[in-house]
Order: structure tokens, then C-alpha cells, then sequence
């Protein structure tokens, strides 16, 4: 099963470049980056998992009913994208349940930084998709993690996909910057091999980001933004139901398998 993941948050990643930006303005640029992404999945009948934040959620209650009503999955991406507590764990659970009405199972921590797996069961998770095993300087230093699923304290651990043996990240920046053929290939390497592949966006990489005055992002952020993301995540798309991948939600993808 192919897994598309997107983490629903205020934009607050120009903080990362020394820049400022507006509440309003980040909560704007991922509502019009999320009903992107929406419009897509309609188009392309493909169901997806949405890690929210609690702060967009209430600010953004429209596209949290719309994620519901089209059949989507509902998972935590904390309270807030920039400050993180151990009881934020069980407050963006019970908040998000509170805003969907639904029963919240996974959680992702902001920026995949590592989360104490004993508090995700404490809070209430049945599952936990975190980890992005491989190496990457100044961000991950994962290579010794498992590529594919297992269980750890109680949740089971869904990390990221990358690819076989050289654990090449198939995360967003390499959807960016590498070829679109390329990308699929590793992609499908990755499928056939783990017999599912599990990737993530944002919202805000379906806006466009070449403002460098505005944003300070250096190229390999900013590359294929905006309408050209939105064209390669629909090619995208089109190739997975080309290949007959069934895709889904994590918690359906739960389902299917044995641990």
C-alpha cells in the first residue's frame, strides 16, 4: 500500500531562515497549501493521512471538516510545531478528538525528532510514525533503525520510507530536487522491496516559496514549489493508480498487516 502523509501546520519554517512571518500569514499559506492537496486526492480518488498540529486545526476548522467528510485519516502532529512538552502528547490528542469527533491512533512529531516512545503509549497511541531511518547531516542519524515497521514500547513504529540499502530518504526535499522519473524509480524499488512505501509532505511546499527576501530559503527548499509541485504530485498520483498501488490511510494499512 502506498502511504501519503502530509504534516498540517502553521508555516513557521522561515523561523529556521531568520525570517518573520505573520500568524495569520502562516495559517493562510497552509490552508491554501492543504486544499492543494485536497483537490488533488479528490481528483486522483486517493486517500491520505493528515498529522495536524492543534494550532491549525482551530484555525483552520474547514479543512478539518473536509479532510473528515472525504474519507481521510486524522492523526496529531502536536500542539504547536515549535514548542514541544510531554503533555502535549495527550493535549493534541484530546484536543483533535474534541475539534473531529474522531478517535485520534497516530502520532508524528514535528520536524521527525525523536519522542519518548513510552509517553506516545502513555498518551494514548496506537501508532507512531516519527522515524526517518537514515542519515542526514544535522538532522537524522538513524541508519541503525529499522527501514521498515516494528513495534517498540507498546506503538507500533511506522518510520518513513527509504530505499533499500543505501537508505536514501524518499521524504519531500528529494521529491523536490530529484528527477520526477527518478524519484519513482526509488520509489518503486522501495514498494517491491517493503511491499508498501510511506512518504511525507507539508502544505506549504504547494504554495510558492522562491521569495528568498520573504522565506530565506535556499534553493533546494524552494525548487518546485508551488504550481509545480501541485503538477508533480498529480503526475505522481497518476502513476500510482497507473501501477494499481493500492494507497490508503495508515490506520487502513494497519489493518492489513501482522505484527
Amino acid at each position: 500500500m502506498v502511504l501519503l502523509s502530509f504534516d498540517i501546520e502553521e508555516f513557521d519554517m522561515p523561523f529556521e531562515y531568520n525570517k518573520s512571518i505573520d500568524f495569520k500569514d502562516q495559517i493562510q499559506i497552509s490552508i491554501a497549501g492543504t486544499t492543494s492537496i485536497l483537490d488533488l486526492l479528490k481528483k486522483n480518488k486517493v486517500k491520505a493521512t493528515f498529522f495536524s498540529t492543534v494550532t491549525f486545526a482551530k484555525n483552520a476548522p474547514g479543512i478539518i471538516q473536509r479532510i473528515i467528510t472525504e474519507g481521510h485519516e486524522l492523526a496529531s502532529h502536536g500542539v504547536f510545531h515549535s514548542d514541544f512538552k510531554n503533555e502535549h502528547l495527550l493535549e493534541s490528542r484530546l484536543a483533535l478528538e474534541e475539534l473531529s469527533g474522531l478517535k485520534i491512533k497516530g502520532y508524528r512529531m514535528a520536524r521527525m525528532m525523536p519522542v519518548d516512545e513510552a509517553e506516545i503509549q502513555n498518551a494514548g497511541y496506537s501508532y507512531n510514525s516519527s522515524i526517518n531511518p537514515t542519515w542526514l547531516p544535522g538532522r537524522y542519524n538513524n541508519r541503525h533503525i529499522s527501514r521498515t515497521y516494528f513495534m517498540q514500547s507498546g506503538v507500533l513504529q511506522i518510520p518513513a520510507s527509504v530505499s533499500p540499502l543505501s537508505r536514501f530518504p524518499l521524504f519531500w526535499l528529494s521529491f523536490h530536487n530529484l528527477p520526477l522519473w527518478y524519484y519513482k524509480h526509488l520509489a518503486k524499488r522501495t514498494y517491491q522491496w517493503d511491499g508498501y512505501l510511506n512518504v511525507y509532505f507539508h502544505p506549504w511546499e504547494f504554495t510558492d516559496l522562491k521569495d528568498k527576501e520573504r522565506f530565506g530559503f535556499p534553493g533546494y527548499v524552494s525548487k518546485n514549489t508551488g504550481q509545480d509541485m501541485i503538477e508533480r504530485m498529480d503526475r505522481f498520483m497518476q502513476w500510482i493508480n497507473k501501477n494499481k498501488y493500492p494507497c490508503g490511510t495508515i490506520n487502513q494499512f494497519i489493518k492489513t498487516i501482522s505484527i
